[in-house]
């Protein structure tokens, strides 16, 4: 998709058709950057990015906030910047990411019977099954997040994906529970609201980030998903349609910055810049005999790293974050065989190069980067096609499936406000000087099924890997081109 230069304002019935759809806003905590996106579906179900956002993300270590004051700041900014992109937008309520290493998952059984068996069985009566899996025993410390349904029976039929019209004297269903830390829950909803916003709902991040890369044919062939955070990495298996696995692998883009620091010896911001610049997930494909120059601190001599050196400590982390992968996959029985759509790379991480050629490698299974864009109207701003956003994106697209369901329902009052604002090309990032502050009106309501989860999943897979031609630091230092290796100083990790 190409950006424009100016705004591309919507027709009369595309403007009349926005009129009628909130303004939802995603807001992705993240252990690297936080980001708040703004978004309304045009008549065609795309969506028209309003307002966009970021900061560089304090305060949270690992997917989890650790200092709320300085996450509250982030947050702030990164409104801010959405604001600034936009100044017709009116920013309320959020839908939340939630990820960490205290996620888990917990399988249940569950079966009510039927008071009016001679009718069909309503939608209704379903939900009160799903509503009463909020009661099963977990331990006091956690809190039930979702209640994701996998497969109902209706009396002795098994394997029913939606049991409205079915009749029968009871109903029974698997479901997976997705259980968090209570503490955790509260330090994100404190900083969220303490920033000024109304938390409209917790999503766990892997499902968003589904929601934004996959596609029904994706679900039912059997795929899995990994996020390639900052601080953790995301692994989410569908098969036949139904959600098997979320895990948190306790490892992301920070750690890999880190082992480059102590293994080459360099400072974190030099560290983080090879990384982006010069990384490699294999190290057969870098070339042994170019060096990337570092500055000497302080007058002290320039340093020559191996790009092949610095491709062997990328690959030893990210081999052992596939090792986890794979012990995953095994525990469900869901092996190469059995998922057919391979693996689907997301996330920061996700854009290291050859990454989808160690993936196949280490796994088995065919892999290839998920992205964004297809959900995305075509005015969109190029950088928000990036993996890097895909979690953010889901939030939006996942939060206006749960609004259709609650309107359904007819039992809730969403407080998220239309907006007179036009959709945008390319967002300035000027903060203003103050943050909104709007009242805020918070409340809750029922999870949606996953049949609407799987309705809110669309086409939008391709793949992005471009080479680096040139091997130079953003700020002008290192060496562009290739020479013989000096021997005092070809280091290893």
């Amino acid at each position: 998709m190409q950006t424009t230069e100016t705004p591309q304002f919507p027709s009369a019935s595309e403007a009349d058709h926005a009129s009628r759809q909130p303004v939802i806003v995603g807001l992705d905590i993240g252990t690297t950057k936080i980001v708040a996106i703004a978004g309304r579906k045009n008549e065609f179900g795309k969506l028209e990015i309003l307002g966009f956002g970021r900061a560089n993300s304090n305060g949270v270590r690992g997917g989890m906030v650790q200092n709320i004051s300085q996450t509250i700041e982030s947050i702030q900014l990164a409104i801010q910047h959405c604001l600034a992109s936009n100044p017709g937008l009116d920013i309320r309520q959020v839908y939340v990411g939630i990820a960490g290493q205290h996620i888990k998952t917990l399988q249940t059984r569950g079966n009510i019977v039927r008071q009016h068996i001679e009718d069909e069985i309503r939608q209704e009566e379903v939900d009160q099954l799903v509503k009463d899996q909020r009661k099963t025993f977990i331990p006091a410390s956690d809190e039930i997040i979702d209640v994701i349904p996998q497969t109902y029976t209706v009396d002795n039929i098994p394997d029913i994906y939606d049991p409205v019209g079915y009749t029968g004297v009871k109903i029974g269903a698997d479901f997976l529970l997705i259980t968090g830390d209570s503490q955790a829950i509260r330090n994100i909803n404190r900083s969220v609201e303490r920033a000024g916003l109304g938390v409209r709902d917790l999503i766990l991040q892997p499902l968003a980030s589904s929601a934004a890369v996959m596609c029904e044919q994706d679900l039912e062939a059997g795929v899995a998903i990994l996020d390639i955070g900052g601080g953790t990495t995301d692994l989410a298996v569908f098969h036949e349609g139904i959600l098997k696995l979320t895990a948190v692998i306790p490892f992301g883009g920070e750690i890999i910055t880190q082992d480059i620091k102590n293994g080459l010896g360099v400072m974190r911001s030099q560290a983080e810049q090879m990384k982006i610049k010069f990384g490699s997930a294999l190290a057969e494909h870098a070339q042994g005999n170019t060096f990337i120059t570092i500055p000497g601190i302080r007058g002290l001599p320039n340093r020559n790293i191996s790009v092949k050196n610095l491709a062997e400590v990328i690959q030893a982390r990210m081999s052992e974050i596939f090792e986890y992968v794979n012990y995953h996959l095994k525990q469900t029985g869901l092996d190469a065989g059995k998922l057919n759509g391979g693996i689907v790379l997301t996330g920061g991480g996700s854009q290291l190069k050859h990454l989808k050629q160690l993936t196949e490698f280490e796994t088995g299974l065919n892999a290839r980067i998920g992205l964004p864009n297809e959900h995305l109207a075509a005015n969109h701003l190029e950088e928000l096609a990036k993996p890097m956003y895909a979690t953010c994106i889901g939030l939006i697209l996942k939060g206006y499936h749960i609004h259709d369901h609650t309107l359904g329902e007819g039992a809730d009052t969403l407080t998220i406000h239309h907006t007179t604002a036009t959709p945008i090309s390319n967002p300035g990032l000027a903060s203003p000087s103050e943050p909104s502050e709007a009242p805020l009106q918070r409340t809750r309501k029922p999870r949606m099924s996953m049949k609407d989860f799987m309705d809110s999943i669309k086409h939008g897979i391709v793949e992005i890997f471009k080479e680096e031609e040139e091997y130079r630091f953003p700020d002008g230092t290192g060496q562009g081109a290739a020479k013989p290796a000096p021997p005092a100083e070809d280091r290893s990790k």
